[in-house]
């Protein structure tokens, strides 16, 4: 297989390599579920590198004969493809399936659509928020600009004035704590949080169900840790923070033992 040696720009629309991808990293298929693997094969040649973003997959007609299946075969796994934003279907004189470049908002939807039919309960989410969040104060500390305190400053003042009107939600709460993160200005972190923004905001509904006037001591917390973040106090913005987290993570696991106990078959 020939393929250029210079890097593709990592940008959102990349441009198409001059030649195609040969048909020699494909095998055919014998598995029952032969779209599904289909659908694997590729996945993981991009996973691997092997397929980059601006690549240009063979057509239909050669991806049949490389898997040996049919040509609705071949559609249905690129429909998979493309619904979970890894190709893009392009239609015209330079029309075919293209290899996308990575995006928060493909996670995004990845993690929320696992949360919808998993298992995971809301404590779990904010045990793991507890370390990922306790684990990026540092460095919002050192790498914090104004911009990002006025920021977080900015969602507080409309934090207050919703509790004075009876209107505070869980999204507000939300939003403070992804821009929280992005303060600390990795790009990393900033795709985790964004694809976190699903299960996040599951959990702190969940919390607002087990302990409905939680906005109060919320936004209170909240001040509390930007006023530590603006002061540059990794150890004081950590102690807010874990106090923050933990009160929620407790009421969570004691409402969820109260609804298994219910559900609980009775003797």
């Amino acid at each position: 297989m020939h393929r250029r040696t210079e890097r593709v720009a990592s940008n959102p629309t990349p441009a198409r390599r001059t030649s195609n991808v040969g048909q020699d990293l494909f095998s055919p298929v014998t598995s029952a579920r032969i779209s599904a693997t289909i659908v694997n094969q590729i996945r993981a040649l991009i996973h691997q590198g092997q397929l980059a973003p601006g690549d240009r997959l063979p057509s239909e007609r050669e991806l049949c004969a490389s898997f040996g299946v049919s040509r609705i075969t071949i559609r249905d796994a690129l429909r998979v493809l493309e619904s979970s934003g890894l190709i893009e279907i392009r239609v015209g004189a330079h029309g075919g399936a293209y290899v996308t470049a990575p995006t928060s908002s493909n996670i995004i939807s990845g993690i929320t659509d696992m949360l919808a039919m998993s298992s995971l309960s809301a404590a779990e989410i904010t045990e793991a928020r507890i370390i990922f969040e306790l684990g990026i104060i540092e460095l919002v500390c050192e790498r914090a600009k104004e911009e990002d305190f006025e920021a977080l400053e900015e969602i507080l003042e409309r934090s207050r004035a919703s509790l004075e009107t009876d209107s505070y939600n869980t999204d507000l709460s939300a939003e403070f704590h992804v821009r929280l993160a992005k303060s600390a200005h990795n790009r990393t972190l900033n795709l985790i949080i964004e694809s976190f923004q699903g299960p996040l905001r599951y959990s702190l509904l969940e919390a607002k169900h087990a302990a409905p006037a939680m906005g109060d001591p919320g936004v209170l917390e909240h001040h509390e840790l930007l006023k530590a973040l603006r002061n540059r106090d990794a150890v004081a913005a950590r102690d807010v923070l874990y106090r923050h987290l933990s009160r929620t993570y407790h009421r969570l696991v004691h409402d969820e033992a109260e609804v298994a106990n219910e559900e609980a078959p009775k003797p």
